[in-house]
C-alpha cells in the first residue's frame, strides 16, 4: 500500500501551489524524495536547500525516515513587517 502523506505548503510556496494543505499518495521514504516528487509535478520553483521542512509539527531533517499518515510541511523563509 502507497502511504499517504499531509503535506502542508506555507509561503511563496502555498502560492505556486495553488493551496495550502493536501493529502499526497506516494511511496516517498523522506522529505527529499517527496518534495522533489512535487516539485516535478508542479511548478514550485525553490530547491530542498533553500527552505526548512517539518514532520508530525516538528522541525526535521531532509532524511527524516517518513511514515504513512506523517504531516510534512514545507516552510520557506518567511518576511514580515
Amino acid at each position: 500500500m502507497t502511504p499517504t502523506f499531509q503535506v502542508c505548503y506555507f509561503g511563496l510556496l502555498a502560492e505556486r501551489r495553488g493551496l495550502a494543505e493536501e493529502q499526497v499518495n506516494h511511496p516517498a521514504a523522506t522529505p527529499t524524495e517527496l518534495y522533489a516528487a512535487l516539485a516535478q509535478q508542479y511548478p514550485l520553483g525553490m530547491h530542498a536547500d533553500d527552505f526548512q521542512v517539518a514532520v508530525n509539527d516538528e522541525f526535521a531533517r531532509w532524511d527524516h525516515p517518513l511514515k504513512n499518515g506523517d504531516r510534512i510541511a514545507f516552510l520557506p523563509p518567511m518576511s514580515g513587517g
